[in-house]
This record gives C-alpha cells, structure tokens and sequence, in this order.
C-alpha cells in the first residue's frame, strides 16, 4: 500500500507528466481494478479497515482521523486482543513483516509485534522527514521492531531495503509482507535534500517536479522488490497486491474525480489497484468490479487458508471467484463517515451514490457522471431516501464519532 497516492498518479491510470513502468509492467502482468475504493479518505481509519476486514467506525481507533502524537492520542492504538489480518495469517503458519507505516499506534503496546508481526521496521506515526525521520514534533519515530533506531538515508529506499533483505533469506515458513511505504505523503522530498525546517506547516512546500521525483522513486524501489521475488523464485506463486490508503492532495491527479483526501467525493476515495498471481491470475486482465480495502483482507485470509475465529464478521468480501474469472461483477453497497473538520457521510450502492457535505446532500449516478456534478436528490427522490435511510441504518450499527477541532497534522 502507498500512501496518498491519487487514482491518476500512475501512467497507466492516465498521468501524462511521468511514467512508471515499473508499476505499468507490474499492473498489465496480473488485474488491474478500475473501481477501487478507500475504506476511508485518511490513513488510519484505512489502515484499521485493512487489518480488521471491517469498516473503520466499529472500532475506537478508527474513530480517529487520523490518529495523532499528541497528548490525547499518544497512548491510543489498534488493540492487541482484536484478530488481525497479520495475527491471524500468523497463525496459520506464515513468517510476518511490516515494512513501512504503522499509524495505528505510537506506543510499543500497540506496535506491529502485538498484531503478529515478527519484524517491523519503519514508522510508528503519520509522517516523517524522508531524510532525518522524525515527526513533525521533530521526534524519532523510525523503529526496528519495538525500539527506536537512527539511519542514515531517504526513507523510501530504506524501507526497500529491508524489504529485499526479508525476501532475500532461507524462509522455512510461506511469508507474508504488509509492505506500507510512506511515499509520496507529504513531506515533499527527493533523496539528498535537507530535512525540512522544524516549525514547517502541514502541506507546505513541493513542487509538481519533486511530487513527480517521489513517484518515480517508488516506482523504481517497487521494482527492486519485484527483482527480489523473481530472484528467489516466487514469482509464479505469489499473491501481490497493490493500492493506495486513498486519493491524494495538491500535486495529485485524481483523474475525472473531484475532491481529495478528507473528503468523500470520488477522488478521496477512489484509488488504484491491481492483483498479480501469476499462477492464478490471467495477465491484462482490467475488471470494473466494486471493490474496497476490506475486501483485500478477506481475500489475503482466503489465499492463505487462514483459520477465522467463528465469531469473526467482515464488511470485505472474498475476492477469489472475482480474481479466477474477473468478467464475474456483483453489485456492491458501500458506507463512509468522516467527523474531521466538517461531517460527511456517503452511501454507495452500486452506481447509485448518496452524499452529505457541509454544503447539502446529493445523489450522483457515478456511472454516468464520474465527476459528481449533477445533483439527482429531486429527480430521482426515491432512491434518494432509501440510500440515505441505508445509510441510516448501517450508521446506527458504528460507534459514536469522535470530533476533533484541530485541523490534521498528518
């Protein structure tokens, strides 16, 4: 997973300004999905999504949009007694690592290792300097395991390195990678710059040619991934899915989509996505199927034939039968809430979208009109009131919102 990259981002998604060939050549060699979608417009809350199968509002911390490092949410975190994709892949028998951000706690009791994680190195928090890696509260928040740890690098290439270093040795066991770069989340910077100044505001800086250079960056480390699978033999037999948290800020394209990260408009919430198995997957194939982070849970406890606890309920489906014969669509019902600043709710069942902002309510037929400009709530009232009553009655099922009125800092 990467992290605030927007639906356009990749030149095989339509961005004109660079190319990516490594991710082109990795997307055209296994799905590509044209309707993927966030659990969330914000890291946390998508991150809770992805290790729990469930939306983000069933659990406290995904109440937390995002999770910060301050006072009211340092000694917060994912707790460890919920089964999570990692914990429970664990225990049918995969080595575990997490190579990148955390954001789910900024606490060793909350760290990767208490989810089944037998290796973790990156980030425990939203954002850090990709040259001296500390927060914006200018603390170390790069960690080996459960303890902090000073290197010297830009974070992308080092999180690569661990990475290969894992894939590179003798593994009695199957492994399972959350590989969760950092890049290209602001801050905006390429290897060999200098750190940016302490008291720097949230979004400042960057250029459209530095945001282009992280992108290319990534893509050449996802590459030395790639090379490291191949090497060891496991191309044929591995499962590797790629996405993004949800859609990005200023220097993204979010392609036909309006609105951004933090909003539940198209372009907060659609996101590239691609699978490629090569032994199971058939190369080129593109499917329009709805999908959302969840679904990429399920579908990982499904492939890895872990064992569910009885008691356990998804919102994410298994995606097998979809990746076996990808011309198989089903209609889907998806729900998003997002209390930061200004409440927004939002209802999707299948094309048909319904919508709550500051600025009123809506109903888009998404199908026809990507870009979410023509306002169907007094043409079509029907539909209008029984998805915003769908929306009602999921909404009911969540935990109260926690409102925070500070503007986000990661």
């Amino acid at each position: 997973m990467v992290d605030d990259m927007g639906y356009a981002d990749l030149s095989i998604y339509g961005r004109t300004e660079y190319q990516t060939p490594v991710l082109d050549a990795f997307i055209n060699e296994g799905m590509k999905f044209t309707n993927a979608y966030a659990g969330a417009p914000v890291c946390t809350p998508t991150r809770v999504a992805l290790m729990t199968g469930r939306y983000p509002a069933r659990n406290e911390i995904g109440l937390r949009e995002p999770l910060r490092m301050n006072a009211d949410d340092i000694n917060m975190g994912l707790s460890p007694s919920i089964p999570t994709l990692s914990s429970m892949i664990k225990e049918s028998g995969y080595e575990t690592a997490l190579f990148g951000k955390w954001h789910l706690g900024a606490v060793p009791d909350f760290f990767p290792s208490k989810h089944g994680f037998d290796q973790f190195f990156g980030i425990s928090g939203g954002a850090a300097d990709y040259i001296d890696h500390k927060s914006f509260n200018n603390e170390l928040i790069l960690y080996e395991n459960d303890l902090p740890i000073e290197k010297e690098g830009y974070l992308t290439d080092l999180i690569t390195d661990y990475t290969v270093d894992f894939i590179s040795k003798k593994h009695d066991k199957p492994f399972f990678i959350s590989l969760q770069y950092t890049s290209p989340h602001w801050p905006w910077q390429l290897p060999g710059d200098d750190p940016y100044p302490d008291n720097v505001s949230h979004l400042s800086g960057g250029s459209p040619e530095i945001f282009a250079g992280m992108v290319k960056n990534l893509d050449t480390n996802i590459g030395r991934v790639l090379k490291a699978i191949e090497v060891a033999g496991l191309k044929k037999s591995t499962l590797i899915i790629f996405t993004s948290d949800h859609g990005g800020v200023q220097y993204s394209d979010m392609g036909p989509f309006q609105g951004q990260k933090l909003t539940l408009y198209e372009g907060g919430l659609r996101v590239p996505a691609a699978v490629r198995w090569p032994d199971v997957i058939t190369a080129g194939s593109v499917s329009s199927q709805p999908v959302i982070t969840m679904d990429w849970t399920v579908t990982m406890l499904a492939a890895s034939k872990a064992k569910i606890p009885d008691n356990l309920l998804f919102d994410g489906i298994n995606l097998m039968s979809y990746l076996e014969d990808f011309k198989k669509l089903t209609p889907r019902k998806f729900y998003w809430r997002i209390t930061n600043r200004k409440r927004q709710n939002a209802y999707l069942d299948d094309t048909l979208k319904y919508l709550k902002t500051a600025e009123g309510e809506f109903l888009f037929d998404i199908s026809n009109d990507p870009g979410e400009t023509i306002n169907l709530k007094d043409i079509n009232t029907e539909k209008f009131t029984q998805l915003k009553s769908d929306f009602q009655l999921l909404d009911n099922q969540m935990l109260e919102p926690f409102v925070l009125p500070l503007e986000p800092i990661d």
